[in-house]
């Protein structure tokens, strides 16, 4: 089946392809409602080394770097990820979903804290809850072994909470799928009424054997021997005496018009004869 025979299968079944479109645009239609556009805003922290360690630094704990620092990083990240810390946030009004992870391809302990939801608002609001509870957590961590102030562990924030923008990409496959889906159920539907109310051939005959060969009687042809004419004899005679010469076979139907001995020709000798000298 060709392109063309699959339009005009369509075409005279569209009144099964056009429900089927209908139904399918409501299906696409549904998922816009059931699955809504989110919004993702995003902020990154660093962690800073104490105060008394970047005396040698002159105080810049930019210059001062520790390996235990990306350490501290990812146990405070695995903190905020916890469900204690989802339930504190959610009771200080935060909503949506939230994550905390160590920032890809960071050469530092580098945090980056994430909300995701479907308001755009409450998102921007619920990251800056994230990223001020983020610093709590961090200064708790560090009361409870009684660590002194100055060398304490700090925080600060590299790029502050970002405008949400708009997550399309999860809703737009959903609605894709649910288009194929719905196509191709109405493609089958179409196709399956064509093979119900399609008529069917009558089944072929079945193959006579082949009947036996009739006898055909064999017509025996009667062979007659020519003489040849009396003028000729005379010269058959010496030919003859050499060598005897055979009847010559002919068919019983030969042609009425060819002389068959001397009688037929009144007497007259052919004039292609040769006469004897």
């Amino acid at each position: 089946m060709d392109l063309a025979e699959i339009f005009r299968v369509m075409r005279r079944r569209w009144y099964v392809l056009l429900p089927g479109l209908l139904l399918t645009a409501g299906l696409v239609f549904g998922v816009t409602r059931v699955v809504h556009v989110t919004y993702q805003s995003q902020s990154t922290v660093v962690l800073l080394n104490s105060q008394k360690a970047t005396l040698a630094y002159d105080g810049n704990p930019f210059l001062s770097t520790q390996t235990s620092l990306t350490g501290m990083a990812d146990s405070l990240a695995r903190n905020l990820n916890s469900d204690d810390s989802l339930r504190e946030l959610k009771s200080r009004g935060a909503k949506g979903t939230f994550e905390a992870k160590l920032a890809d391809n960071a050469q530092g302990p580098l945090l980056w804290l994430t909300v995701t939801g479907t308001d755009k608002a409450s998102v921007l609001s619920s990251d800056k809850i994230l990223t001020a509870y983020a610093k709590e957590r961090l200064e708790e961590f560090q009361q409870d072994q009684s660590v002194a102030s100055k060398a304490m562990i700090r925080m600060t924030t590299i790029v502050a909470p970002q405008t949400p923008v708009a997550q399309t990409k999860t809703r737009l496959e959903y609605m894709i799928m649910a288009g194929g889906a719905g196509l191709v159920l109405s493609l089958v539907a179409v196709f399956y009424v064509e093979a119900r109310r399609r008529p069917r051939q009558p089944d072929a005959p079945a193959e006579e054997e082949p009947e036996s060969a009739i006898d055909v009687p064999v017509v025996e042809e009667t062979l007659a021997i020519r003489r040849p004419p009396s003028w000729s004899q005379s010269t058959g005679n010496e030919r003859t005496a050499a060598q005897p010469e055979e009847p010559r076979p002919v068919m019983a139907g030969a042609s009425a018009a060819e002389p068959r001995d001397e009688e037929s020709t009144h007497g007259h000798r052919p004039r292609t004869g040769q006469r004897d000298r």
